[in-house]
């Protein structure tokens, strides 16, 4: 079976469009039409459904899609194996990271491994921590450098490189800042938060929950540094980043409450890594 018909396929897939799959793989639309014709001759089945403008997939084309990924993630391996044997810090290397990480802990490494591996090419996806170790579970991320699940994941080993202390925030003229708080006077005002699937947001609703408390949350995102200028702005507390902490918002001291996330490297279990993956990996070590 041809790799480029099942690399069209998968584009196809994922854009549900012939035109943004031949923008992704730098080929013209009639090439990634062609492509997908052979591809049904060949499994003598029709994979998408192609209605006006819209295209999708058909019953075949879902059963194919998570094995073709798998083919295409297999040839990747095939490559990267026999680079790696030569001992070559060279290739492609994918990994995503949280646009926290990505900002605050991420520079320094990068800018090493960028001058001392210059025929290495990185494709950085910034994303979510949880989705980000979604792709790695399914193969379509070597690594990722994220905040690390607070409990252990099947089939995903977890290295923790950061220690996060976290810590509640209002703004400096926020009622919550001139008086002795508890958890119970936190539940009693509006939060502004990331959204509830996130890892930093489970911490938080655990330690409540234990307390027989609910959040009042006026306010949801993932973008920590934005949460951080809502704070500021007054429209409620929130849990962040000690490191975020600046003059236009205060400390909530909590009495013997303390939080934090761990952040780190997420791989697969079952994954041999690439010698750019353990460059990078130990550059951003060192770093800690």
């Amino acid at each position: 079976m041809d790799l480029s018909a099942l690399q069209a396929f998968v584009a196809v897939a994922q854009n549900a469009s012939f035109s943004h799959a031949a923008e992704q793989l730098f080929v013209s639309q009639s090439a990634i039409s062609k492509r997908i014709a052979q591809l049904e001759t060949d499994i003598k089945a029709q994979l998408f459904d192609r209605i006006g403008r819209k295209v999708a997939l058909t019953e075949a084309g879902h059963a194919l899609l998570p094995r073709a990924q798998r083919l295409l993630n297999d040839a990747k391996e095939l490559q990267r194996v026999v680079a790696d044997l030569q001992g070559d810090i060279a290739g492609k290397l994918t990994m995503g990271t949280s646009h926290h990480i990505g900002l605050h802990r991420l520079p320094d490494p990068l800018r090493q491994f960028t001058q001392l591996h210059p025929n290495v090419e990185l494709d950085i996806q910034f994303m979510d921590s949880e989705e980000a170790c979604h792709a790695v579970e399914v193969g379509e991320l070597e690594l990722a450098i994220v905040t690390l699940p607070p409990t252990p994941r099947e089939r995903l080993s977890l290295t923790t490189i950061w220690h996060d202390p976290l810590v509640f925030v209002a703004a400096k003229d926020h009622a919550l800042c001139h008086q002795k708080s508890s958890l119970a006077d936190l539940a009693e005002h509006s939060a502004v938060l990331p959204s509830t699937h996130t890892y930093t947001r489970g911490i938080l609703e655990s330690l409540l929950r234990n307390e027989g408390l609910a959040l009042n949350v006026a306010m949801e995102t993932n973008y920590l540094e934005t949460l951080r200028m809502l704070v500021s702005t007054g429209l409620g507390w929130s849990l962040l980043p000690k490191t975020l902490i600046a003059d236009d918002i205060q400390e909530i001291k909590i009495p013997k409450v303390q939080l934090q996330r761990e952040l780190g490297v997420v791989t697969h279990e079952k994954r041999s890594l690439s010698n750019a993956a353990q460059a990078m990996i130990r550059l951003c070590g060192e770093s800690a």
